[in-house]
Parts: structure tokens; sequence; C-alpha cells
């Protein structure tokens, strides 16, 4: 499992360099993190890490075995609309003789470059990627594969969002709308962040709701409804995963005077927050946890938003002194990613950490 434990410890231990430097007054490396080119690295190390992981992942299984079904499906029109940005790879993928690693190498591009770009918009860059490595990249990223896409482009559109750039976020959201149709849940949220007209935004995003609705949702809500709701399906760890969304969301309203004087779209993320507090709620009158616990997905960036905000929330607004704020988040997020590997269910599914080229090799 060290593989995963240097995915979170490299990030990690830059959080801590960046603390310091942010302790003796010098903000320099904060910006450079943020905006050099070693972010490229990173969405590349990021990509190969998701792309070519091999037999890793609660539904590798699956996704392989519709993979190969898609041979023969790939000529019906209706195999397009399921999903169609991500059956665009599987296309993409069967055309050059490729197999299951291309498809997920190609969609760990988005994946990768979603969680990177939302992480060096935030003041402390480094922290929120060791906060996304336990649960939003080793468990979604390697094991929701078509979900990871979708919320790779939801949380690039959130960063044109935190720009006032409505009409970017809405691209972005329904962009992962096609490698999951259940991204289109999220777009109502623009209208939350609208700063001009909110009348006119709620009335032109509701348009691009209901297309979207329209083309991608509509054909598989009976799908959806038989197959979450009605079956009741059950998600081992839902609880814990939407307790985890709920304890940033806590933080954020308790200390929500704190936030709103440097939080971007700060009604956005307070809107969110109360979203997530009401999931937990919503676990229990569901029928199905499974449901809620893949909508809850959708507001992992909260996490990752709350935790690189939270050593300037509770200590110095100038960064002087707050490193044991950083090393609390990340001993949390070292716990969490302790317990899962050696304690979840299904951890076994990912265990040990297999990569496509290294099986060629060997």
């Amino acid at each position: 499992m060290w593989p995963y434990w240097l995915m979170f410890l490299l990030p990690a231990a830059l959080a801590l360099q960046e603390a310091q430097s942010l302790s003796m007054g010098d903000r320099s490396l904060a910006q450079t993190a943020r905006w050099s080119g070693s972010w490229w690295l990173v969405v590349a190390l990021l990509t190969m890490l998701v792309g070519w992981r091999h037999e890793v992942g609660g539904d590798w299984f699956n996704y392989l075995g519709n993979f190969q079904n898609a041979r023969f499906d790939s000529q019906y029109t209706e195999w397009w609309w399921n999903d169609p940005g991500y059956r665009l790879l599987e296309w993409l993928a069967l055309q050059a003789g490729w197999g299951l690693h291309a498809v997920n190498l190609m969609g760990g591009v988005f994946f990768s470059y979603g969680v990177v770009v939302f992480c060096r918009n935030l003041p402390r860059p480094w922290l929120a990627l060791a906060v996304a490595v336990p649960y939003l990249v080793i468990i979604l990223g390697m094991g929701y594969s078509r979900q990871g896409m979708a919320l790779g482009c939801l949380m690039a559109g959130l960063v044109g969002l935190g720009r006032g750039r409505l009409l970017t976020f809405v691209v972005w959201t329904v962009l992962g709308a096609t490698f999951h149709k259940s991204a289109v849940l999220m777009l109502p949220v623009a209208a939350l962040a609208a700063t001009g007209s909110r009348l006119m935004a709620a009335a032109w995003v509701g348009v691009v709701v209901a297309a979207a609705y329209a083309l991608l949702l509509e054909d598989s809500v009976a799908a959806l409804q038989s197959g979450y709701l009605e079956a009741e399906y059950q998600s081992e760890g839902a609880l814990v995963r939407l307790l985890m969304n709920a304890l940033p969301a806590a933080l954020l309203l308790w200390k929500r005077e704190r936030f709103a004087g440097t939080l971007p779209q700060q009604r956005l993320w307070f809107w969110l927050a109360l979203a997530s507090l009401a999931m937990v709620g919503l676990y229990y009158a569901s029928p199905s946890s499974t449901a809620v616990d893949r909508v809850g997905l959708y507001l992992l960036p909260l996490q990752l938003m709350v935790f690189a905000y939270l050593p300037e929330v509770l200590g110095r607004r100038d960064g002087r002194g707050n490193g044991v704020w950083v090393g609390a988040v990340l001993a949390y997020y070292a716990t969490v990613e302790f317990v899962w590997l050696n304690y979840a269910t299904h951890a076994f599914a990912w265990l040990p950490y297999r990569w496509y080229p290294l099986e060629l090799v060997f």
C-alpha cells in the first residue's frame, strides 16, 4: 500500500513546508506553488497513477466487462446516449486497438486536471491536494471512474464560478454530465452564485438544466429509480463519507464570519454546506443509502475548500504560526487513509496498487 502513502505524504510534506514559509512571513512559496509549471507535472503524475492502475478499484471488473461488451454494442445509436462522453473514450480506444487502460488514462486527464486546477486556486494548494488524496483521489478517482471524470469537470467549473464566470461552470458541468449523467443535478447551483440579475441567471440556467435533463437523464430516470430507490441499494460506509462532508460544512457555518472575509462566492459555499448537512438527514430518510452517497460525492470539493482556508480561519490571518492547524488537518486525513486502507470492507479491491506499465514489464 506504499504507493497510496507516497501519494499522500508528498503533498503533505509540501504543505508543511508551505506552512513554515508562511509562518516566516514569506508568501512566495504559495504563489510559486499555485502557478508554476510544476503543477502540470502533478497533473501528469496523477493522470498516470489514476489512469494506468491495473485491476484496482471496486468496479474495475464491471468496467472491464462493459468495455468488452462495447465491442459489440458500438454500432447501435442507443449505446452512445448512455453517458456519451465516456462512450466516446471507449470508441476511441476501440478504434485504436487499445484496452480499458487507455479509457482510464484519457478520462484521468479530466479528473486530474479538475482536481489540480481546483487546488491551485486555493490559498494553501498543497494542503488541499493532500486533503484530496485519501478519498477523492484514491477511492473516487480510482474506483468510480465515470463519476470521477464528472467530478473533475465540475471542479474545473467551480473555479470559473468562483471568478464569476457562470457560463464556464455550466459548460464544464454539462461536459461532466456526458461522463456520468448525475452531474446534471449540480447545474442549479450556478443560480446560487449569480452576482448580477439572479432572476435572469435562474431563467437561463433553468433552460440549460431542462435541455441537459432531456438529453442526458430523462431516459434513465426509471432505471435509476428502480436500480437505486426501489431496490433499496445500500452502500457500506456511506454515513461515514457523508459525515466527512458534514464536518467541514459545520466548520464553515460555525466560523461563517471569518470565512466570509476571504472566501470567493461565499453564498454558494454556504448553500453547499447546508446541503452537506442535509444529506446526513436524507441518509436516514432515503430507502437507498447508495443514491444519497452518490449525490454526496459532488459535495467533496467542500472538504478541500474549507480545510485549505481553515488554518487562517482558526489562526492568524497573515499565516504566521498557523502550522499547527496545517498539521492537525494532515493528521486527520492521514488517519482517514490509515483506517480505510486497513479496515475498510472493500479496501482489498485497491490492494496492492498495480501499475499497468510495470505489469507489461514484469
